[in-house]
């Protein structure tokens, strides 16, 4: 491969930015601990998403290839409690075996398997698969319930359908208003910002946010608004803005009467929620409120986008909902030029939810529960639709069961690092070191990884073949630059390798177009149908949006006629504050808000081991207001610690004005005392059983220790 191109795309985001990777001479060499760290280098190529740009972490996302930190063999636990290099049949006897022998002794759902929102279509598909059939477990669930799923509740229940962005990423050029509630993309995906030109231009970008985030910034000089609300006030923010476009007229009548059913309940439903009172809970002004309702409604081409900032909170889903009444109200779902949409954060967070890592579908985005798509599955597995077991726990459920009577005994966990990303992460490391069994599969040795007995090194995406599915619900193909270290392995073949030692049902394919194959099978006649995809199209860069089922074109732009549900309307659903929002005392505690850097990725496994960005945002910062700081004695760059009854953060202060009096920021991605989620609650969304990540109240105050 030395000296070849490869088009494919960024491993991080779901913006999913391509790529061109050319091989350098030392990546024949493949898999020597001496290779270059880069052993291709990194072009951006034009693409519909991008148009040639990438971020910091797509141009600096080879280093991580043959860093000097990648795992190169299986590791496993001995008998001195340490981790020790092995060979791959040592290693996958030992993992069939113990979790025969747990099976055996404790029944199929004493065993558990965590995905991740990063890994290919295939690679969701047959963990999926894997989890049903060769464990026999319905105890499986993924990082995207972190992340999209209150987003996913929400759509399915208003449209039929959970689709990201219902339109091409493009469609936002022309936009005159957007309003982006709870997203930063300015940090999380910058390339993206390029869409929002015209709506700057226009003076017509709105963004929410508590922080005056490098998002919010792009709104000054009069290209744009940024509303400043409370943490935690989203949903009434968003209650407020319905009433006022009912109560002055700005509804689209014929659109609501034509295309959506629930509007009286709707109406009386925020019958109470006046300007003035949204004003003494939110902190936005009134007229500010005013304003944005003229503006959203004014007929010009406008979009209402929201991210994971009013979506990880246990009301997330009817905060979600919220945003779509506007937006129906206003017309604009499957208008031309218009539209609402969430921004998915994970690389593949759209089609790792679609093809079965979800604790209740099955491939095709098909729910597990329904007779006719459990029969369907099982005709393509070549299995009685019995053998395939039911709904499992989400995601947070899962986790608390650890080591837990009842709960689980054995955990394998692909493409995430629990220990950092989940909620409550102390609780969460308790139960993992309290399991029977537990095997990691992973590039490097995380904090999770740490704690394994079984560690399996796994190829990277340049080294690696498949689909993915970007924010746009775009399938689109990853194609491999060079070789993967001599000691690395795919995961198709781990997993058909454990399916064969466990005596598994069904073929577990290792080529992922054959896995593929099988895949548009299994999600023919799905919400999700990718029957009619194929690689062949893929390569050839046709532009592939689901539902795509065989023989059409495809769907780029979801809801121009109709909407998904039976009848082809859309749910106009009534949604109330289910308590009353919990303000802090400012002479006692403080809101805490989590959320990403533009350096950093997800738990920061990967990107805290690039050392250009590692030495942008070494640590954890507490970003604190300078009056809150003065009122807690506390001075630029001094040591924090955040504590509350869940556990305790240490990290150094920033001072600065991007931040609300009454809230302190600090990002997730960092280890150890810096790890934020130690601080963070896992109760639930009770719809979506999303945790409550950004709005966690915490005390703060000066300590003389360093940071650890």
């Amino acid at each position: 491969m030395t000296g070849a191109s490869t088009p494919t795309h960024c491993p991080y985001c779901a913006l999913q930015c391509a790529m061109s990777l050319t091989a350098s001479p030392a990546a024949s060499s493949a898999g020597s601990a001496d290779a270059p760290s880069a052993p291709v280098t990194v072009a951006g190529r034009d693409f519909p998403t991008n148009r040639g740009g990438l971020c910091k972490k797509g141009w600096t996302s080879a280093e991580l290839l043959r860093a000097p930190s990648r795992l190169l063999a299986p590791l496993v636990r001995g008998e001195d409690g340490e981790l020790h290099e092995s060979g791959w049949d040592e290693a996958l006897d030992l993992v069939a075996a113990r979790l025969r022998g747990i099976r055996a002794s404790h029944g199929a759902d004493a065993v558990g398997v965590f995905g991740g929102g990063g890994l290919t279509n295939e690679k969701a598909y047959q963990l999926g698969k894997f989890a049903r059939l060769a464990l026999g477990t319905s105890r499986i669930d993924y990082n995207g319930r972190f992340c999209m799923s209150s987003a996913a509740a929400a759509g399915n229940r208003a449209f039929g359908v959970d689709r990201g962005l219902p339109f091409p990423l493009e469609d936002l050029d022309g936009a005159a208003t957007v309003l982006l509630l709870g997203s930063n993309p300015g940090e999380t995906m910058p390339p993206f910002i390029g869409h929002l030109a015209g709506a700057q231009a226009a003076g017509g970008l709105v963004v929410v946010d508590p922080r005056r985030t490098a998002t919010a910034r792009l709104t000054d000089d009069g290209k744009g608004m940024h509303v400043q609300p409370a943490p935690g006030t989203d949903l009434v923010l968003l209650l407020g803005l319905i009433h006022l476009v009912i109560a002055e007229g700005l509804v689209d009548d014929e659109y609501v009467a034509t295309r959506t059913t629930g509007f009286d309940g709707l109406r009386r439903s925020v019958a109470a929620w006046w300007p003035e009172r949204v004003q003494s809970i939110t902190g936005v002004a009134a007229l500010t409120l005013r304003r944005l309702a003229r503006r959203l409604a004014s007929g010009a081409p406008t979009f209402i986008l929201t991210g994971r900032g009013v979506e990880q909170h246990v009301d997330g889903t009817d905060t979600a909902t919220a945003a779509i009444n506007l937006a129906l109200l206003l017309g604009l779902p499957g208008r031309p030029g218009s539209g609402y949409g969430t921004l998915t954060g994970q690389g593949n967070g759209q089609g790792g939810r679609e093809h079965g890592q979800k604790c209740d579908q099955l491939p095709g985005y098909r729910k597990i529960t329904d007779p006719d798509a459990r029969a369907h599955v099982a005709r393509v597995w070549g299995v009685a639709p019995d053998v395939i077991p039911g709904p499992g726990i989400p995601a947070v459920e899962l986790l608390q069961s650890l080591g837990r009577p009842g709960g689980l005994r054995a955990l394998m966990v692909h493409g995430s690092n629990v220990v950092i990303s989940s909620p409550n992460a102390g609780a969460v490391r308790h139960g993992l070191e309290s399991l029977d069994f537990l095997v990691v599969c992973d590039f490097f040795r995380s904090e999770t990884a740490d704690l394994a007995d079984v560690v399996l090194p796994v190829a990277q995406w340049a080294e690696e073949e498949g689909t993915m599915t970007s924010l746009e619900g775009r399938v689109i193909r990853r194609l491999p630059a060079l070789d993967p270290p001599e000691g690395v392995r795919d995961e198709l073949w781990i997993l058909h390798e454990l399916a064969r030692r466990l005596d598994a049902p069904s073929v577990f394919h290792v080529r992922p177009e054959d896995v593929f194959e099988e895949l548009r099978l299994a999600s023919e006649g799905g919400i999700a149908d990718y029957s009619g995809i194929d690689y062949a199209m893929l390569d050839a860069g046709e532009a592939a949006y689901w539902p795509y089922p065989r023989g059409s074109r495809g769907t780029p732009r979801l809801f121009a006629d109709r909407f998904a549900h039976a009848d082809g309307l859309a749910r106009l659903v009534s949604v109330r504050v289910r308590a009353e929002v919990e303000h802090p005392s400012p002479a006692d505690v403080l809101t805490l808000v989590t959320g990403r850097l533009l350096e950093h990725y997800q738990s920061g496994a990967q990107t805290r081991r690039v050392p250009e960005l590692a030495d942008a945002q070494p640590e954890a910062l507490a970003t604190v207001h300078p009056a809150t700081a003065a009122r807690f004695d506390i001075r630029d760059g001094d040591t924090v610690e955040l504590v509350n009854s869940r556990g305790v953060v240490r990290c150094r202060a920033r001072l600065s004005t991007d931040i609300r009096p009454d809230a302190v920021f600090v990002p997730f991605h960092f280890a150890g005392l810096q790890t934020a989620n130690l601080l963070t609650s896992d109760a639930v969304d009770p719809v979506s059983a999303m945790p409550e990540f950004k709005t966690n109240l915490v005390s703060i105050r000066p300590i003389s220790e360093a940071v650890a």
